[in-house]
């Protein structure tokens, strides 16, 4: 399920604010916390959050979540629904710094051996950094009447009486172990959640998991950019170059450079290995710019070993007053940017499910969610099996899609529709199923043929220029 197969958000459907009642507590404030937040904000009297971190004033990488030092992309999914939720939400990114632009346009894409072609459609994206676009809904959030986030709250388990979580057990901010009642509890610690374990011990199954191998690494440096220079560079990783690279403008006047390295292949450590790694990829342009611009942070390494889903959705029984969601329910290769779009989609249907009270919600939340995760985790998973290296449980049809969608960026490299095509159900606007189409089906299979023969030719692997001329030096 993706953005154009899911309801967007209505405030409509929520009691007015004189109507709401009780209290919910969320289980941490990174963005599927905070989208959560703002989804049961809705519909109860009282909101709190309760992170374990430290929570910035500003747009700071948090130590307890390394990951925010990476780049991090918000698809047209994510970006939607957040300006649903925070009207204004674009501005205020472009206010702190972050750029809109557009992604058929101002992003060079290399796959596949060459250029994607431009798109004749404007596809907005919005481009800053991780900590700025958190540091903007954490805001956001922190506005709302009835919302409080507390920091250096460690949770310890869930209160739990015939069949329905009660409340949260947790350390405070002064280390004293305290007890907050709650009328539902939602789940966003991400990849380590403790809930699994818990309802082990207390009598629940557990959800089956799912885990696909991927031992990727990645490296990021902060470069100075012109301000003129607007663009951005994806280069995707390919089975015989196991080395990815993005180049992604970021407020402050800013590239991110993030290096790829999969099934072995580490992304560099020190500054001489990420200018070679950099110097080696087929677009010359990154490699220049790493050279020739003043570098404004160090490498900021993060390993990622595997793909991890929990299938919540099979399970039998399953408490009342508790949803799990974000991470917590499955995290992705990051490369592909779904992470934060994801969590928003969750956190809609979250709102969505709410108007039908909180008896049985955690059930049918997770039912709800799972064509979102099974679009997200079908595009990276499923890439993630052109490499030899990667195991698993592949999703059926893998092996054979991913051949389709390789012919059909090659064909992309002159075809800007094509483009367009792949790009929507990147973004999680359309489901990958959109490409099957007959219309973009046609373009994809149709055979070539040489002018003036009328005989097919073989199939060519056009290369464009591999720097990008235009924004050199």
């Amino acid at each position: 399920m993706t953005l154009s197969q899911i309801d967007q958000y209505s405030r409509d459907a929520a009691p007015d604010a004189a109507e709401r009642r009780g209290t919910a507590v969320v289980l941490g404030g990174s963005m599927a916390g905070l989208c959560a937040a703002r989804a049961l904000r809705d519909w109860f009297a009282a909101v709190v959050v309760l992170e374990r971190d430290t929570l910035p004033e500003g747009p700071e990488i948090r130590d307890g979540a390394p990951q925010t030092g990476q780049p991090h992309a918000m698809l047209e999914a994510g970006r939607v629904t957040l300006e649903d939720f925070f009207p204004g939400f674009g501005d205020d990114v472009r206010d702190a710094g972050g750029l809109k632009l557009d992604m058929g346009s101002d992003v060079v894409w290399y796959d596949q051996g060459g250029f994607v072609e431009e798109t004749e459609s404007t596809l907005p994206a919005l481009y800053a950094s991780r900590p700025l676009f958190e540091h903007v809904v954490r805001e956001r959030v922190r506005d709302l009447d009835g919302v409080e986030l507390r920091s250096r709250c460690n949770f310890i388990t869930y209160d739990h009486d015939d069949g329905r979580v009660t409340g949260v057990r947790f350390r405070d901010e002064t280390g004293t172990e305290a007890t907050l009642d709650a009328d539902l509890v939602v789940d966003a610690t991400g990849r380590s959640s403790r809930t699994p374990r818990w309802l082990d011990r207390n009598g629940y199954p557990t959800p089956p998991v799912e885990e696909v191998t991927v031992d990727v690494t990645y490296s990021t440096a902060r470069i100075e950019r012109p301000p003129e220079d607007t663009y951005g560079v994806l280069v995707a990783p390919e089975p015989d170059r196991p080395h990815g690279a993005a180049m992604l403008p970021v407020e402050d006047g800013r590239w991110e450079v993030v290096l790829q390295g999969i099934h072995g292949e580490r992304a560099p450590a020190d500054r001489e290995t990420f200018r070679e790694w950099a110097d080696d990829l087929p677009v010359a342009d990154v490699g220049r710019q790493v050279r020739t611009r003043e570098w404004t942070s160090g490498i900021r390494r993060y390993p990622f070993p595997a793909s991890v889903r929990k299938r919540y959705e099979t399970l039998s029984r399953f408490p009342d007053g508790l949803v799990v969601t974000g991470d917590a329910v499955a995290s992705f290769n990051p490369i592909y940017g779904q992470g934060m779009s994801v969590a928003a989609l969750d956190a809609l249907v979250l709102h969505q499910e709410l108007s039908d009270g909180t008896t049985g919600l955690g059930p049918r939340v997770f039912d709800r969610i799972t064509p979102v995760i099974d679009e997200a985790w079908q595009l990276a998973v499923g890439n993630d099996f052109t490499f030899e290296g990667t195991t698993g449980p592949k999703p059926f049809g893998t092996d054979l899609f991913n051949r389709y969608a390789a012919r059909l960026l090659r064909r992309a490299q002159d075809n800007g529709a094509l483009t367009e095509a792949f790009f929507r159900v990147f973004r999680l606007e359309r489901s990958a199923t959109s490409l099957l189409h007959p219309k973009v089906a046609w373009q994809v299979l149709r055979p070539e043929f040489d002018v003036g023969t009328g005989t097919p030719s073989e199939e060519s692997d056009p290369r464009r220029e591999t720097a990008v001329e235009s924004n050199a030096d």
